[in-house]
Order: structure tokens, then C-alpha cells, then sequence
């Protein structure tokens, strides 16, 4: 079945980073948006400020934990746009700790945010895409999704969850014209590093050569993903493939993670002193 180029979306963690940057691109774009976060003053005061075209975009809170919360949202946007082409699922949360050091707080909210957020959307989204024979999903895990990081191990075991339950879904979808795909991206430069000021555990997460910007993943999204609908997009390539080396031969962190660490320490202070 040949599906029509996609005009609606519905996007999570739109007040800030990757989801607010890519609705209004969208919204530029011509598409229609259901723009959604938890914080919706902070996503209103935005949409006013950048003149988002009130005629085509709808912002509503949602909590991602919340599955009430999702069914209620996603029939609201299904009456509101008649269907919805793509749903994105971008909310997340990050924070660095040993693991010594981890709190039980801490462990609830990556899961519940980062994993059990992605999976009732997907699992809302697929139940109104079946009925119509055709979608797209895509969510949004991590590098650390591809190997284990120190640093940020339950930030890691959630981005896992996610990517491992996105792939099970785009085989277990497919046979309804549905496609689902995974973005892996290294860190990028958001309001989720914000957190990360001074926290020693956080070091390694400033190792790359350059972090990415929303605009890279606005277009990889864009671009790549929406069009050619691939199983996952890693970005960038060349350290998707250390991720991967690391994760086959994972005693090759107890000598490569310290290199990186010490090097993302130095960049991480640079980083918060610009």
C-alpha cells in the first residue's frame, strides 16, 4: 500500500530541544502538529514568541507516564487532524550518577520517562494506525542505547529498553504497512546536559569531537527517516560503530571509558564555562 507524504504529526517534548526545534520545522515546513509536553506553559510561551501558525498546530500537556493521559491526547489529535501520519516520540530525561550513588527517584523517572513514555505511545499510536493500514513511528533512543556507559548506566539501561522494543515493534508492525524507526544519536546540545554542570560522572558525555545540534537531528529526521523510513538511523556513523565494537568486546571499556572520561572532563568544563 502506497501511503500519501505525511501532513499530520504528533510530537512529545516540544517545550524544549529536539521536539521544540523540530515542531517548528515542521510547522514551516506546511504540516499540521500536535505539539505536546509536560511543561505547557513554558511550550506556549515559545510558540508565541516564534509565531507558530495557530491554524495548524494544537499544544496540549501530556505525561508520557501517564497511559490515560496518552489515550485521551491521541484521540483528541485523531479528531482534530482526522489522522495522524507520523507520531515522534522525543521526551526523555538524563541523569548522571554512579552507581553507587543512584536513587531509587532517579531509576523510576528514566524508565517510566524514557522507556514506559516511549512504549504506551507506540503502543497508542499502532493501535490507531492498524485500524487504518498504514503510519510511521519514530523514537528516539540513544548512542548508549548501542553499548553501556559509565557514567550514566541507567540513562543507558532505558535508552536499551527503548531501542530493543522499537526494533521488536517495527518487525511485529510491519505486516500492517506500519514502519517504526529507532534514532541513535550521540549527545546533543539541549536542555537535558544542563544537569550535567559539574557532575563528575557526566564527563564521558562531552567526549565526542562535537556534540550535536537539533538542526542535525531535525534533518535526519526529516530527511532520512520520514521518507525512507529505515529500521535505525545512528548518528553520527563512525561512533555508532566504536559503540558497537565496545558492546561485542565490552572489556574494551575498562581501557577506553577512562581514556574517554578524562578527555570529556576537560571538554565538559570548557563547555559550561562558554
Amino acid at each position: 500500500m502506497t501511503m500519501r507524504s505525511p501532513d499530520t504529526f504528533f510530537l512529545t517534548g516540544c517545550a524544549s530541544g529536539i521536539g521544540q526545534h523540530l515542531a517548528g520545522r515542521l510547522l514551516e515546513a506546511g504540516h499540521r502538529v500536535y505539539a505536546t509536553d509536560i511543561e505547557l506553559e513554558k511550550m506556549e510561551a515559545w510558540a508565541e514568541a516564534h509565531s507558530w501558525p495557530a491554524e495548524r498546530v494544537t499544544l496540549r500537556r501530556l505525561d508520557v507516564r501517564s497511559p490515560e493521559s496518552w489515550t485521551e491526547r491521541m484521540g483528541e489529535a485523531t479528531e482534530i487532524f482526522g489522522e495522524i501520519d507520523v507520531v515522534i516520540n522525543i521526551a526523555g530525561c538524563m541523569l548522571s550518577e554512579w552507581v553507587h550513588e543512584m536513587t531509587a527517584e532517579s531509576l523510576d523517572r528514566h524508565i517510566d520517562i524514557n522507556f514506559k513514555g516511549m512504549a504506551l505511545g507506540t503502543r497508542e499510536a499502532a493501535r490507531r494506525m492498524i485500524a487504518r493500514g498504514h503510519g510511521l513511528i519514530i523514537n528516539i533512543a540513544s548512542m548508549s542505547a548501542l553499548a553501556p556507559i559509565p557514567g550514566i548506566a541507567v540513562y543507558a539501561a532505558s535508552k536499551h529498553a527503548c531501542r530493543a522494543f522499537s526494533i521488536a515493534a517495527a518487525l511485529e508492525l510491519r505486516k500492517h504497512n506500519i514502519q517504526v524507526t529507532t534514532i541513535s544519536p550521540d549527545v546533543v546540545a539541549t536542555p537535558l546536559l544542563a544537569p550535567q554542570r559539574g557532575v563528575e560522572a557526566a564527563g564521558i558525555l562531552f567526549s565526542a569531537p562535537h556534540l550535536l545540534t537539533v538542526e542535525e537531528i531535525a534533518r535526519s529526521i526529516i530527511d532520512r527517516a520520514i521518507p525512507h523510513r529505515p529500521l535505525e538511523i545512528i548518528i553520527p556513523r563512525h561512533r555508532g560503530w566504536i559503540a558497537r565494537f565496545a558492546n561485542i568486546f565490552p572489556q574494551t571499556g575498562f581501557i577506553i571509558g577512562p581514556l574517554f572520561h578524562r578527555l570529556g572532563s576537560r571538554k565538559q568544563i570548557d563547555f559550561f564555562s562558554n
